[in-house]
């Protein structure tokens, strides 16, 4: 509580946290309508596009598999989603409400920021200026990795998922029948999984900051560290070891980031508090 602001009660805390999460859900329902009216946008060419050959990832893929072929003198198919499969809808409202539940996760998405806006504002007023200061940039910082871990979900995660698990078979006479909605809870578990993973830099931030973990924590427990990024790779990524590192690797590059920013408020902390001592201690002489 800065100087000079009347101290609030519980309950009127309470009424502040109610309209920040009132705001935050009406940013969620705005999206959600215009993600909704737009169908044919995020329908067709978003939620469906990592299915067809002309997706820029597929497409690209294609291109560097010919490109490898005429390198090397010998066949490098990395063609993938080549397959004209349909997905299907086995229930009268399966659609509509794939629909709606498209157009939430969308909505969810597009109002990450303003979500983040929202509780920074709530949790503002009761930081000191100086750490306001420094952390003023943190719902820019957080909105962003979200952004660019759902975009590297979607563009690279997604299209080498769909095309793994789209065409594993137990055995030859058992056929692939894809629900529309088991497709769309694919993609949209792998977009919001990658953009929450992204945010370990901000994690980290603000447990250092709190005094949870240190630098020194982090490189300690490093190797500990890449087992688990591998683990929490194996879990949102197909069971293969090309996708498994292909997210190993950005994690372990934000990990090592991680640190990094760890070492940063860490510095910031020391420096603060060796101003505070020699300024208690500066104060204690002129008294004595």
């Amino acid at each position: 509580m800065k100087d000079g602001e009347k101290e609030m009660s519980f309950l009127e805390h309470l009424e502040e946290l109610r309209w920040h999460i009132i705001r935050s859900i009406l940013a969620i329902i705005i999206f959600m309508v215009i993600a909704f009216i737009f169908k044919g946008f995020i329908f067709g060419t978003v939620v469906l596009g990592p299915r067809t050959p002309d997706f820029i990832t597929n497409r690209l893929l294609c291109e560097f598999g010919a490109y490898l072929s005429e390198l090397l003198k010998r066949q490098v198919d990395l063609c993938i989603n080549t397959g004209n499969w349909e997905l299907i809808n086995i229930k009268m409202s399966g659609q509509i409400t794939t629909h709606i539940t498209a157009a939430i996760v969308a909505g969810l998405i597009l109002a990450f920021p303003v979500i983040l806006w929202e509780f920074w504002q709530f949790f503002k007023p009761a930081l000191k200026d100086n750490e306001a200061r420094y952390a003023k940039g943190a719902v820019f910082a957080a909105s962003m990795l979200f952004f660019v871990g759902v975009l590297f979900g979607y563009f690279v995660l997604a299209p080498l998922s769909i095309h793994f698990l789209s065409n594993y078979q137990i055995d030859p006479t058992v056929s692939n029948q894809i629900n529309v909605r088991s497709y769309i809870g694919t993609l949209t578990s792998i977009c919001l999984a990658t953009g929450l993973v992204f945010e370990l830099p901000i994690v980290a931030f603000f447990l250092t900051k709190v005094g949870i973990v240190t630098p020194q924590f982090m490189r300690k427990y490093r190797k500990h560290s890449i087992v688990v990024i591998f683990i929490l790779s194996a879990i949102i990524t197909p069971p293969d070891v090309f996708s498994q590192t292909l997210v190993a690797i950005p994690l372990l590059l934000l990990y090592e980031v991680s640190i990094l920013i760890s070492a940063r408020v860490m510095k910031k902390k020391d420096k603060e508090y060796n101003e505070f001592m020699k300024d208690n201690n500066s104060e204690t002489a002129n008294t004595a």
